[in-house]
């Protein structure tokens, strides 16, 4: 397995070469795909607000996208005249409206301005979110032409983000691919999400010898989590894919995996002794009041030539390895 920021084999036929830009380099998915691109040949230039740890051979530019004067990304655009810019910036699970706002929509339309004004014409690649769909009931798959009617300020703000690229592509004014992602897990992966909830607790131990409480709130539904390295060849393969300019793709694992599996297996994978207490009412996320996510991927074999490969026993070790190693 390719580490975060260690150098691996390419994905897919021949190697890559040129500077790929990647806003929000530093973020928990911007890390895995900055090391894709990089394994796949590709120079990184990293952007971010703050200079937080990446690879010695990744070059950082510190820059606020959101507050940044936005003529500093339009010299950056036109000085490099990078091959391909991936958006992996914004807001996740945000209690801040108008932050997920400024984060999701209004970085984007700067971006999309910024791209205009420097003349250069690199490949765009937006990472959106299956939130910007409208929840379906049980056993209905999500798929590209399902309703885009999402039910939270982050699902609408991503949606935002999103439908502003397509405009720039139908106006000629951009290439671009929309990229939109299921429940992303991995190496990394956020104290703030459920699982990286779980393994912070777990960590933290009972003391004494004593099992470790996990506090969580009812594991009730059922998502489509897809692992952080197939995310990342997803990105690499939309980079060349000659065919996808315009389009919207899903990426995501193709099944549904029942939360409270995949807390199980969390809870096997690290051997801690634990005793896991459901409590409260189920927390309200972006499509939480849907209890079953499942993914359509045949878009993405179909255009990208890609399809997941890593299973939830392969991202959950990948998340516990390294939220051990943190400990």
């Amino acid at each position: 397995m390719t580490e975060v920021g260690v150098r691996g084999r390419p994905d897919g036929p021949g190697p890559g070469s040129g500077r790929v830009v990647v806003l929000g380099a530093t973020g928990f998915v911007g890390r895995h795909v900055g090391a894709a691109l990089e394994a796949a040949g590709y120079e990184i230039l990293a952007v971010a607000r703050r200079p937080l740890k990446t690879p010695a051979s990744w070059r950082f530019r510190p820059m606020d996208l959101a507050h940044g004067a936005p003529e500093a990304l339009t010299r950056l655009i036109g000085t490099e005249r990078p091959v391909a810019i991936v958006n992996a910036a914004g807001e996740v699970w945000s209690p801040d409206a108008e932050g997920m706002r400024r984060n999701n929509e209004l970085l984007v339309d700067r971006l999309l301005a910024a791209l205009a004004a420097s003349g250069a014409r690199p490949r765009l690649i937006q990472l959106g979110s299956v939130h910007e769909y409208a929840p379906q009931p049980h056993g209905v798959w999500l798929t590209e032409s399902s309703p885009e009617e999402p039910v939270s300020d982050y699902g609408r703000t991503k949606l935002m983000g999103s439908r502003a690229v397509l405009r720039a592509v139908r106006a000629g004014d951009a290439d671009a691919v929309v990229l939109r992602l299921s429940n992303v897990i991995g190496a990394g992966t956020p104290r703030a999400s459920l699982l990286g909830q779980v393994a912070a607790q777990l960590l933290a131990g009972g003391g004494d010898g004593a099992p470790a409480q996990v506090r969580v709130s009812p594991l009730r539904s059922s998502r489509d989590f897809v692992d952080a390295l197939d995310v990342s060849r997803a990105v690499v393969a939309a980079l060349r894919a000659p065919d996808a300019s315009g389009r919207v793709l899903n990426i995501a694992s193709g099944t549904s995996q029942h939360v409270r599996d995949m807390v199980d297996l969390l809870l096997a994978i690290s051997g801690r002794r634990a005793t896991l207490v459901e409590r409260g009412t189920p927390e309200l996320r972006p499509g939480a009041d849907n209890g079953w996510t499942g993914v359509d991927v045949s878009a993405a074999r179909a255009v990208l030539g890609w399809e997941p490969r890593r299973t939830p026993r392969d991202m959950v070790e990948d998340l516990w390895r390294a939220a051990a190693r943190q400990e």
